[in-house]
């Protein structure tokens, strides 16, 4: 493990000079020398002093190299323009670095460090690339919400040591005692990192006001921290979980519901996406509630196959922002006239957000209704509402932003980039390979 974060380290100080495409080459690369050296095992792996990989991590540390590449490929008007490229580069790859150990972390502490210190990259991100003033207020929000959440679970951790002599994930074992205090301190830092409903306030401020870049970091990446800690957490607090989970798949069922609604009356296309993101993320929380196999690994596969399409939305909300400098889907409605090659990805996308088959979304949903209609037979009927309004949604994306009159300030065809068509085939593409890979999974 520590060759891989090696490679991360010694690329840091080419940020500095103009490396800008070698760095992304080199981030697609140790993707795949990382995919090929690591096998598939439900136990942890490679272990060393401080990291370790187990199959949860493993597919999000390969969601983290993959979608840092595509970053670097999707802000390419950061490099043309001269914009700081190089200390953009410099954030990216601390971003990389510090996502890499979090994932790969094996004892507790060490993980929470690196949880909270990707904040950092991510809030520089949004602070010195956005596009509009109120991305200081997004950045203060996004920065005080997780600070604030985060600091009972240090509490936490100091009266875990104390009870288990041992802060390492494959020395902990159940904790036999069901204390709600304990309990809520472990786990409301995730939950406002995924975000779960009520709490999610902070999520699509900070997508709206961040550059191409953040977005995808947020959505492809930095909300899987708050399922990855639930999975880490639940795996000694099962009887505290049993006693108290119902409330929160009430919570997540009820704010999925709503925001689903909400996603209906937006008019930003970039809020839009960041809401339908809550929605998704709300699903992923109510199947690692429910501590089966079916919800555990459900929630794994839609936290991938979310990642992947919701920022391949955003990468393509970019395309249409760079082209008309507006997000309102007042403006950019009928884009089948004048981007008639970008509609196919819009349709596919849009597609597998709602989940089609034959996508990665469509197994993790599958998997995620079993394990909740076996928690509860009377979430069938609300899982089917939230199907329904998640169609809804997406199909009033896909038809307000590409057919209706344009804006008669667009009467231009406008073509597109080979690099914009690579980058949104490279987000399309895992979707329909990964599920190849399901036999696997299930093993």
């Amino acid at each position: 493990m520590l060759k891989f974060l090696f490679f991360i380290i010694f690329l840091i100080p080419l940020s500095f000079f103009d490396f800008w495409w070698f760095i992304q080459y080199s981030l697609f690369f140790i993707m795949f020398i990382f995919y090929f050296s690591l096998g598939f095992s439900s136990y942890f792996f490679n272990m060393g002093y401080f990291m370790g990989c187990d199959f949860f991590s493993y597919s999000l540390i390969l969601l983290s190299f993959w979608i840092c590449g595509l970053m670097i490929m999707a802000s390419q008007s950061i490099n043309f323009l001269n914009f700081y490229s190089n200390i953009f580069v410099f954030f990216v790859l601390f971003l990389i670095f510090f996502l890499y150990l979090s994932f790969s972390s094996v004892n507790f502490i060490m993980f929470y460090l690196f949880f909270e210190s990707s904040l950092i990259p991510t809030f520089f991100l949004i602070f010195g690339w956005g596009f509009q003033p109120e991305r200081l207020q997004s950045g203060i929000y996004f920065l005080f919400y997780t600070l604030f959440s985060s600091f009972p679970m240090l509490l936490s951790i100091i009266y875990l040591y104390f009870f288990f002599g041992s802060l390492s994930f494959s020395l902990f074992f159940n904790f036999f005692y069901c204390y709600f205090i304990f309990y809520f301190c472990m786990i409301f830092s995730f939950l406002v990192k995924m975000p779960m409903f009520f709490v999610h306030i902070w999520l699509p401020k900070a997508h709206v006001e961040a550059p191409i870049s953040g977005s995808m970091i947020l959505a492809g990446v930095l909300l899987k921290l708050g399922g990855y800690g639930l999975f880490r957490v639940f795996s000694f607090l099962i009887i505290s979980g049993i006693s108290f989970n119902y409330f929160w798949v009430s919570v997540g069922f009820m704010g999925s519901l709503l925001i689903s609604l909400v996603c209906l009356r937006q008019k930003d296309l970039k809020s839009l996406i960041a809401y339908s993101s809550v929605v998704h993320m709300g699903l992923v929380l109510m199947g690692l509630m429910t501590l089966n196999s079916w919800g555990i690994l459900g929630s794994l596969i839609l936290m991938v196959a979310h990642g992947l399409c919701s920022s391949g939305l955003f990468c393509l909300a970019n395309i249409i922002y760079e082209r008309l400098s507006s997000r309102s889907l007042f403006v950019i409605s009928g884009m089948l006239g004048v981007m008639p090659s970008m509609s196919l990805w819009w349709f596919l996308l849009s597609s597998y957000n709602m989940s089609a088959p034959p996508s990665l979304n469509l197994m993790g949903e599958i998997m995620l209704f079993n394990s909740l209609v076996s928690w509860s037979f009377i979430n069938s009927l609300f899982f089917s509402f939230l199907v329904f309004l998640s169609f809804s949604y997406t199909l009033y994306m896909y038809s307000s932003s590409q057919h209706g009159f344009f804006f008669s300030g667009n009467f231009c065809f406008s073509s597109c980039y080979l690099r914009e068509y690579l980058l949104v085939m490279l987000h399309w593409v895992p979707l329909n390979l990964i599920i190849f890979l399901s036999n696997f999974i299930f093993v």
